[in-house]
């Protein structure tokens, strides 16, 4: 598949014999099916020193029993793909339930919308947004909070990123211009008239997807375009994601992080970016807090603190879910963005053809960053607004929030006070076509 004068994706560590692909991923299921055994031992323990029938269940002894098999159970289970847990949520002070539809689906993605059931019309249609989640590890529902801050005010879609494993090699592969294809097409069915918040990863994507749309004067570009921490020049203020990257090269990348889906999983023989391994360099990054967490866990059931408890688990069940990725689309994404700098340096190519963001006219910028982000440093985002300079001054918005890293971009209480309003504001005079209000007036000089 040709991209450019790259000539083509890089070729796979994989590509030749099976029995010469990076083993990791074959190792991690035997060990995980070898611990089996004791996970089920562990369960039956639990019970037993839970059950209060039994007298030691009432002791500290008993209770740091269950504790160190809760712990066990945990550190050694693979997690499963969470839950939205978006029933409901308040449009103009009433509390309406929520219905999650899938409204467009291809093998690597579905689009999730989430439908909220109004009992009254509303004054004006609601601005309607697609949330282009990260394809970087976790799952969307890691998108929970910016989901729940956007529902009372938009409508909203959210791109479902499928779980590589699961996709049958018959489907074909997925590389970085099938996820701009993705996203043009979305657009196209979702009918115009539409906002996209990209979230980190997807703003290299997103603005080439505007970028082909507007040279193709696409009717369905969208109105509007917010790009939040994402790594769009690198270069600036690089952090030490960038440099793990310069430093070692697509290469190492290749040779090193790439392997085979073993069976039985659906995707079997595909070559991926495991899941497990992308776990481990998360965990290696702050390894002195998850250990902590851990301990006071074990603090908090022994003392039987079940609110710090339920806490420590509804964190890590999203934070210790994780997927496999596409290895062409990793691979392509490493090598254009952190390593070659593509889309700043004007190199970057969609199905060969030149992908230049100077074409975008229509479509309002905003661009946000967190004071602390240590993912996307500071200005990496902003760089979008000097790739486009055809879009007018009164449309276009910088805003760089204090205090927060680079979670709290998309997600927390800053998130849902400070970005969120800003956000609106941008989105409404997008649609007019004005110039900006005076909070985002405001928000683009600090």
């Amino acid at each position: 598949m040709p991209i450019g004068e790259f000539g083509g994706a890089p070729p796979l560590a994989s590509e030749g014999s099976p029995a010469l692909t990076t083993p990791m991923y074959w190792v991690y299921e035997m060990a995980h099916a070898a611990l089996n055994p004791a996970r089920a031992v562990t369960d039956a323990t639990k019970i037993l020193f839970q059950n209060p029938l039994n007298p030691w269940t009432h002791t500290e002894f008993g209770k740091s029993v269950a504790a160190a098999c809760e712990l066990f159970e945990r550190t050694t289970r693979r997690y499963g793909k969470p839950d939205w847990g978006l029933d409901e949520t308040t449009v103009n002070g009433v509390r309406v339930p929520v219905e999650i539809r899938e409204v467009w689906e291809k093998p690597f993605c579905r689009l999730l919308y989430f439908d909220r059931k109004l009992t009254r019309p509303l004054p004006a249609p609601a601005p309607r947004v697609l949330i282009v989640a990260p394809m970087s590890g976790h799952y969307a529902t890691l998108l929970r909070g910016t989901v729940e801050a956007f529902l009372p005010t938009h409508e909203v879609y959210i791109t479902d990123w499928a779980d590589a494993r699961m996709v049958p090699v018959t489907q074909g592969r997925f590389d970085l211009d099938d996820y701009i294809d993705y996203l043009i097409e979305m657009l196209h069915a979702l009918g115009g008239n539409m906002h996209v918040v990209a979230v980190c990863q997807p703003s290299v994507p997103v603005v080439a997807a505007v970028s082909v749309m507007e040279a193709e004067n696409d009717p369905y570009v969208p109105l509007s375009m917010t790009l939040m921490g994402g790594p769009i020049d690198t270069r600036r203020n690089p952090t030490a994601v960038n440099a793990l990257a310069e430093d070692r090269g697509i290469d190492w990348f290749r040779n090193h992080v790439i392997t085979k889906v073993p069976f039985p999983h659906p995707g079997v023989m595909r070559d991926v970016y495991p899941g497990f391994l992308q776990l481990n360099g998360f965990i290696s990054m702050n390894l002195d807090r998850h250990v902590d967490a851990h301990k006071a866990l074990f603090d908090h059931l022994v003392k039987g603190d079940g609110d710090l408890a339920d806490k420590h688990r509804e964190f890590y069940d999203e934070y210790l879910a994780v997927m496999d990725l596409p290895a062409e689309y990793y691979l392509q994404t490493v090598e254009l963005v952190f390593v070659k700098h593509a889309l700043p340096k004007g190199e970057m190519t969609h199905r060969g053809r030149p992908v230049d963001p100077s074409k975008i006219r229509r479509v309002a910028l905003m661009t946000v960053e967190g004071e602390n982000d240590d993912i996307s440093g500071l200005g990496q985002t902003e760089a979008t607004h000097a790739l486009c300079p055809l879009i007018p001054a009164h449309r276009r918005v910088h805003y760089m929030q204090k205090g927060v890293g680079h979670y709290g971009v998309f997600n927390g209480s800053r998130f849902r006070s400070e970005i969120v309003p800003r956000i609106n504001d941008f989105m409404l005079s997008a649609m007019t076509n004005k110039k900006p209000s005076l909070t985002i007036a405001h928000s683009a000089a600090e």
